[in-house]
């Protein structure tokens, strides 16, 4: 089957803000960079499956809490389109069950309302996340996004210029 045969996975991610305007980068485990200096790894945002006949909404607290080990968030916007990314030529057939070509994610804004200790990335075991830090969105858009930078830089064009 070629790659454009796939379909997408539907999936939810969350922009995490707090009430000073930082956004919550959190890198990844299974990728080179885990464990090291804050400068290396791949970054992004909590990221997840939507279940079967679950609501966008519903699945996004989920997959938040389920990542970061806290329900302290509140959804503030939801984007209105759902926006599409393609897997590496690498990774297709392997990531993703090997099932998808790549994931279509509907995105919310969501604002933290805990304190950092009420994050536990081991609440999830194997940890997705291995560090998180709060950083504004031009020191997001600096980070080691790997292949995702171009979605990233729609969604943070987008979140920047809301009113």
């Amino acid at each position: 089957m070629l790659p454009q045969d796939l379909p997408y996975r539907p999936n939810v991610s969350a922009l995490i803000v707090r009430a000073d305007g930082k956004l919550l980068a959190a890198r990844r485990t299974d990728m080179p960079g885990a464990g090291g200096p804050l400068s290396e790894g791949i970054w992004q945002c909590p990221q997840g499956g939507i279940d079967t006949g679950e609501d966008t909404r519903h699945a996004v607290l989920r997959e938040l809490h389920e990542e970061l080990g806290t329900d302290k968030f509140v959804i503030k916007y939801e984007y209105p389109e759902w926006i599409p990314y393609d897997l590496p030529e690498h990774l297709i057939g392997k990531a993703l069950g090997g099932r998808y070509r790549g994931q279509t994610q509907k995105w919310f804004v969501v604002e933290f309302l805990g304190k950092d200790s009420d994050i536990n990335l081991a609440f999830q075991n194997p940890p997705e996340f291995d560090v998180f830090q709060w950083v504004s969105p031009a020191e997001f858009l600096a980070l080691d996004l790997g292949f995702k930078k171009a979605l990233y830089e729609h969604v943070l064009a987008h979140y920047t210029s809301r009113p």
